[in-house]
């Protein structure tokens, strides 16, 4: 079924509500799919780094196996045929890939690990349609100031690290510890604004 850009409408596979938001933010109309478990959960969307997988081959497989898992929910559930765009996000940091924390204690020792050093915030985009998938990768470098342990405690009990790649959300109350970035505020958010508009654009938005 051809693909209908008519109404700019897509389908975000993703759960996440910054990407919710920023896509909102630059006009693009969407219908969010919500996979039926988290993709830590989903035998589908495995999240386990290959061997010697780099971080941009990792954040553009992820991305692309949610995007064609979106693209075989929308069928399953006859969808409007839209397309759909999906996006990953990883830390590195001293040679290795930094996701989601599993617990506090797993948010505290990455923010330890954060603390006065700097990483770099990997994003991938991919959008699919008709058979057809395109990615982009936003790389961005973020400097932590040296972090106290109570500060540390304080931020991982405010509940805001848990469900966030790298345990904090610079929008959020982790604003504060970010002394350096250079890159897209927008990818290390989740959706790096500038390559998604692109990736849209070559799919026939008007943006």
């Amino acid at each position: 079924m051809p693909v209908d850009l008519q109404h700019a409408r897509l389908h975000l596979a993703s759960r996440s509500p910054r990407r919710r938001e920023l896509l909102t933010q630059i006009g693009v109309a969407f219908d969010s799919i919500i996979f039926r478990n988290s993709p830590r959960e989903d035998p589908e969307l495995d999240e386990t780094p290959l061997p010697d997988e780099d971080p941009v081959g990792y954040v553009q497989r992820i991305a692309r196996n949610k995007a064609e898992h979106g693209c075989r929910i929308a069928g399953w559930r006859k969808l409007l045929p839209q397309p759909v765009l999906a996006a990953d996000t990883i830390l590195e940091v001293g040679g290795r890939l930094v996701g989601k924390p599993l617990d506090t204690g797993d948010a505290e020792r990455i923010l330890q690990t954060l603390s006065g050093n700097t990483h770099r915030v990997l994003t991938a985009v991919a959008v699919a349609a008709a058979g057809r998938l395109e990615l982009a990768v936003s790389i961005s470098e973020v400097r932590f100031r040296p972090l106290d342990a109570h500060e540390i405690t304080r931020y991982v009990a405010s509940g805001e690290p848990m469900d966030k790649a790298g345990a904090y959300a610079i929008q959020g109350r982790a604003g504060m510890f970010v002394a350096h970035l250079a890159g897209s505020y927008s990818g290390v958010m989740g959706l790096p604004l500038c390559e998604t508009a692109q990736l849209l654009k070559r799919f026939g938005y008007r943006l």
